[in-house]
């Protein structure tokens, strides 16, 4: 762990000249070019810096640890937005799968750049795929039946269903609405009927909702499908990367083992809180990235 500015400064000074990828996106008629500069520390984790490239040099403006994610999370249509101080962008989608807007910090916003330029849809050429870096969590046993796979298919179900639903009554289905009425007094009569006999996360058994004063700060509680134990060349600490399956949707988990409670195992849940990241990819890579995450979950 780096615990000086001078660390840091240092490290990001460094890769100018040793990254492991860059991309720059060149607006026309300016001689200024956007500069994205990554280096890798360990399996799908890094750093990335981004800035300006012009006559005077390159200008830092912002950077960042990331996660690459494994499969796509969402095909919905993305908003973007500039963030209020200029570092970076917020990415916003509307999934079913839960009740409110999911908005992310964008990973790759040279994507985002190059889409714009080329007047491409964010709707039609771009799926989502989220991942979270947890500062903190803990590792519970599953819920009643959580293990079984049927009860999993069942849930995905549900997922589905309720996405649909609400996608419905956006469009202005009066059933639809009605359905999700009810829906949602079924549910609190059922947890109020249980929470006086019975654990809340015995009853609870996933879900996602904001966080703190952060628009892209969540807690979430998830069933763990599958993980990996991974070091971080640079510090040497040991990490978690997991996937999660939380409220119907796949998402990717990075976080310290030191800030992890218990030991993480595939069918056991993990509660922790995120800051939620979004990469935005063509569809044409998102099907070899799908299949390529299909063939590492088999060899795990």
């Amino acid at each position: 762990m780096m615990h000086s500015e001078y660390q840091i400064n240092v490290l990001l000074d460094n890769m100018l000249h040793t990254h492991d990828l860059k991309k720059v996106v060149r607006f026309d008629g300016e001689e200024r070019a956007f500069f994205e500069i990554s280096r890798s520390f360990g399996p799908n984790i890094g750093l990335r810096v981004c800035g300006e490239m012009d006559g005077h040099g390159f200008h830092r403006q912002y950077y960042f640890p990331y996660l690459h994610g494994t499969s796509v999370t969402t095909d919905q249509e993305i908003l973007i937005e500039p963030k209020a101080d200029g570092n970076g962008f917020f990415g916003e989608a509307e999934d079913g799968r839960v009740d409110f807007a999911l908005i992310f910090s964008l990973q790759n916003p040279s994507q985002y750049l190059n889409v714009l330029k080329k007047n491409r849809s964010l709707k039609h050429d771009v799926v989502t795929t989220l991942t979270g870096l947890a500062s903190s969590g803990t590792i519970l046993l599953p819920a009643k039946n959580n293990g079984q796979k049927l009860a999993r298919e069942k849930q995905r179900e549900f997922y589905l269903r309720h996405e649909q639903m609400v996608s419905a009554a956006k469009s202005g289905s009066q059933e639809a609405i009605e359905n999700l009425t009810m829906e949602d007094m079924d549910t609190y009569a059922m947890i109020s009927r249980r929470i006086q006999k019975e654990d809340i996360l015995s009853i609870i058994d996933t879900y996602f909702m904001p966080y703190g004063m952060e628009s892209d700060r969540y807690q979430v509680l998830g069933s763990i499908l599958f993980y990996t134990k991974v070091r971080n060349l640079y510090t040497d600490e040991t990490l978690y990367q997991m996937t999660v399956d939380c409220n119907g949707m796949q998402i990717d988990i990075c976080i310290n083992s030191q800030d992890l409670y218990g030991e993480p195992e595939a069918g056991r849940r993990f509660k922790g809180n995120i800051w939620l990241q979004g990469e935005l990819r063509t569809r044409s890579i998102s099907r070899e990235t799908k299949t390529a995450s299909q063939t590492a979950g088999q060899e795990l």
